[in-house]
């Protein structure tokens, strides 16, 4: 099966062919840096982490861009707010989110250009598309003519009659309601590190002029896919489209893929937005604090089990299942390393590359099949549409596989050195396919002990307890010591080569 991509400007699935045959561009709208990122902002940078990944894997020449917003009406406000400059408040709040970046993974960015580094070339398309009569001034303001765009509302399928109630600066007269702003006169009261010059006089950039500049600065007038929420269609990519369009006359992005919104399932989130409460929730959903609180590979992993175009219901609740759902695989992973004393992480290879040594070949025909079939249910997987929860669900089947594999071997009590070896190799083959979306990158800090050692002694104190009582048919006691620590959230995990623990 062929690669196909849902495009949003068709709504439907296409064959995925690239402007330039072997190289694919892609523009992802960033951050607005005036506040602390929360989950849903991390959504779109790991799903096109993941697809970059597939995509490289698939042989394509990548690059990736994506944005950072540091000239804005938000960053104005919110540096007044707070006592400090909008760039000091800008490059505090990029750092952040950078930190964050790398805490989940996402490790393929080419580039991150910025919105003030780049006003030459945001003047540069306004003053084009002056010259075309398709953008005029008003009292330092320069406004797009939605008029003079036959096709304006293509992306989101609106007629001019909706834009009416479209937000944007009008300290001039608009010729049409929704003509939509492209520079920004500047006033008395704003800081002097926001007016730029321009033919219009001092002033700054629109929002959505600053994306086609950038996008087109390092990814051509045509480049392949244009990214973002299902909040963006309109009017920011709308109006993309628009100005860049009518300015170079040619397409603008071949494929448009928006990513499901994050939905908060909260009760202190579902009151008004004014409410403390509500303020109180997405503090503690801000990235910082949520990677506080779970691994970043779990908040990935929860986001890209889910495919990218339908909602994520976010909820601590939510978080916890897909952390049963991750453990399952840390379990397997563990559960080998005691078998055959080796970690599976390193027998990942890089997919389809040469095997180093005779070691790495199965004796097992049936396992080893069952290894190549995973791996091409994982691959119609992601070339449907990037189905990364199709793919997740690939990984499953393929640990169950290797978890009967190894009770119907009988490895954890016998069995032969060979079999041994072939429950290594298809772990780390696992491990190799699910690196294709950037899970299980490196090993995760097991969590069964303190860095003391104390809290794994006392455990054992209780294991060797538990077990003792069972001896004596107590089972009550040993069920109820049992229970306390999973009221605790803390598992014990009975297997034939004795008893271990995890703490969630």
């Amino acid at each position: 099966m062929s690669l196909t991509v849902y495009n949003t400007i068709t709504r439907k699935k296409e064959p995925f062919e690239p402007v330039t045959p072997g190289k694919v561009g892609i523009y992802l709208c960033g951050p607005t840096v005036y506040k602390p990122s929360h989950v849903g902002h991390a959504v779109g940078p790991i799903i096109f982490d993941a697809i970059k990944r597939y995509l490289v894997y698939s042989g394509y020449d990548v690059t990736w861009v994506v944005n950072i917003t540091d000239v804005d009406d938000k960053l104005i406000i919110e540096a007044a707010n707070q006592g400090t400059t909008t760039m000091e408040l800008a490059e505090r709040v990029t750092v952040d989110y950078l930190d964050a970046m790398k805490a989940l993974y996402v490790e393929g960015i080419d580039l991150m250009p910025k919105a003030s580094e780049h006003i030459g070339d945001i003047i540069d398309i306004i003053k084009r598309l002056e010259a075309k009569n398709i953008a005029y001034a008003v009292e330092g303001d320069v406004y797009f003519d939605v008029t003079k765009d036959d096709d304006y509302g293509k992306l989101s399928n609106r007629s001019l009659e909706d834009q009416e109630g479209q937000r944007e600066l009008q300290s001039g007269e608009k010729r049409n309601p929704g003509d939509f702003a492209l520079w920004k006169a500047a006033k008395p009261e704003e800081p002097e590190e926001v007016k730029f010059d321009s033919p219009w006089g001092k002033g700054r950039p629109g929002w959505h002029i600053e994306c086609s500049a950038m996008a087109m600065r390092y990814l051509g007038d045509t480049f392949d896919i244009h990214g973002g929420g299902l909040d963006l269609i309109f009017p920011h990519h709308e109006n993309e489209i628009a100005q860049s369009e009518s300015c170079t006359d040619k397409p603008f992005a071949k494929y448009w893929m928006h990513n499901g919104l994050t939905r908060f399932n909260t009760k202190k989130v579902a009151k008004s937005d004014a409410s403390p409460e509500m303020q109180e929730a997405l503090v503690k959903m801000t990235l910082h604090n949520l990677l506080d609180t779970y691994p970043g590979e779990l908040i990935r992993y929860f986001i890209l089990s889910t495919q990218y175009r339908r909602p994520i219901e976010y909820s601590e609740a939510e978080i916890a299942g897909r952390r049963k759902g991750l453990d399952t695989f840390y379990r397997l992973f563990e559960r080998v390393e005691r078998i055959t004393g080796s970690s599976a992480y390193d027998k990942a290879t890089e997919i389809g590359a040469p095997q180093a040594d005779a070691s790495s070949s199965f004796s097992s025909t049936a396992l080893s099949d069952s290894c190549d079939e995973y791996l091409q249910t994982f691959i119609r997987s992601m070339n449907d549409d990037f189905n990364t929860a199709g793919a997740i669900a690939a990984l499953f089947d393929f640990a169950g596989t290797v978890n009967r594999f190894i009770e119907e071997e009988k490895l954890e009590t016998t069995g032969s050195d060979a079999s041994k070896q072939d429950a290594l190799l298809a772990t780390g083959k696992l491990i190799s396919v699910s690196r294709l979306i950037g899970i299980f990158l490196e090993p995760q800090a097991k969590k069964s002990a303190s860095d003391d050692g104390v809290a794994d002694q006392a455990m054992q104190v209780l294991i060797k307890i538990r077990q003792h009582l069972r001896k004596k048919k107590d089972f009550e006691t040993s069920d109820l010591i049992r229970d306390l620590l999973t009221e605790q959230k803390i598992t014990l995990e009975d297997r034939p080569d004795g008893t271990i623990w995890r703490a969630e």
